[in-house]
């Protein structure tokens, strides 16, 4: 059955594969912040027709700037000009939609990194490929999606494929975070605010009020303020709320020790 964006796509694109979709997304979100926008997305959209249809294209075209339109009040829900990953990955065949699968599993920040914690057994700061492959199953399971081992495998390899941006067959936090819709991926705060190892020890001793071992929440909300503060972010009660929230998600009821902070605030986990 067709999904939600294969009836309503003007482009004619849903035979494309996710891997194909990927590779094309990849090229033009070059800062892996989860948007296209401007001509951008002009080429963006001309590459994934030019794809699909395995012919040249002109932007210039009145009859693709029609379709570009109309793909716009498709697909823009916010209005805002640009196109998320997630909106777009509506053009997937329900098969090769992993995106899709992974919302309905995971809707929020919150449960995304509660999920997180569930699959990086080892603390690493990683998901690795087997790691990867329980979190895979359990994700088609709860979507009533069939698979068998090979086709598990594949899977696996392809949201490897996908994701994994620095090619090290295993994939970050923040690389599996663009998943969510940009919105919730409240990661993208964080990119410019990345301790070193030094840096992140000094922070921890600091907030470690009670010197116990580990952040808990007051410790963690005093810690978040002071680094908005320090650099310049805006300060917004519910927005503060939201990533104390996603960020106490991955702590030991209620205990957020180094290794699970440091996934969040450093610039690369220790190993």
């Amino acid at each position: 059955m067709a999904n939600k964006g294969q009836e309503l796509l003007p482009l004619h694109l849903a035979e494309l594969t996710a891997t194909q979709f990927l590779d094309i997304w990849n090229k033009f979100d070059a800062d892996g912040n989860g948007c296209i926008e401007g001509k951008e997305l002009e080429h963006f959209i001309l590459e994934l027709e030019v794809a699909r249809k395995g012919a040249s294209a002109e932007t210039s075209n009145a009859s693709f700037r029609d379709r570009m339109n109309e793909f716009m009040l498709k697909f823009d829900e916010n209005g805002d000009g640009k196109i998320e990953m997630s909106e777009l990955a509506q053009i997937l065949p329900t098969e090769e939609n992993f995106l899709l699968c992974f919302r309905q599993f995971v809707g929020s920040s919150a449960e995304f990194m509660a999920a997180w914690r569930k699959y990086d057994t080892d603390r690493s700061g990683y998901i690795e490929s087997n790691e990867l492959k329980g979190f895979l199953s359990d994700l088609l399971k709860k979507a009533n999606r069939h698979y068998d081992d090979k086709k598990l495998s594949e899977y696996t390899q392809t949201i490897l494929k996908m994701f994994d941006l620095n090619g090290d067959g295993k994939l970050g936090l923040s690389e599996m975070a663009r998943l969510l819709p940009v919105k919730e991926n409240f990661l993208l705060k964080f990119q410019n605010i990345k301790l070193s190892a030094d840096e992140f020890e000094e922070v921890f001793t600091y907030y470690d009020k009670d010197r116990n071992g580990y952040i808990d929440e007051h410790e963690l909300d005093a810690l978040l303020r002071d680094l908005y503060q320090k650099h310049k972010m805006v300060i917004d009660t519910q927005s503060l709320a939201s990533s104390k929230k996603s960020i106490m998600a991955l702590s030991d009821g209620g205990k957020l020790f180094r290794t699970e902070l440091e996934i969040v605030l450093c610039k690369e986990p220790a190993v």
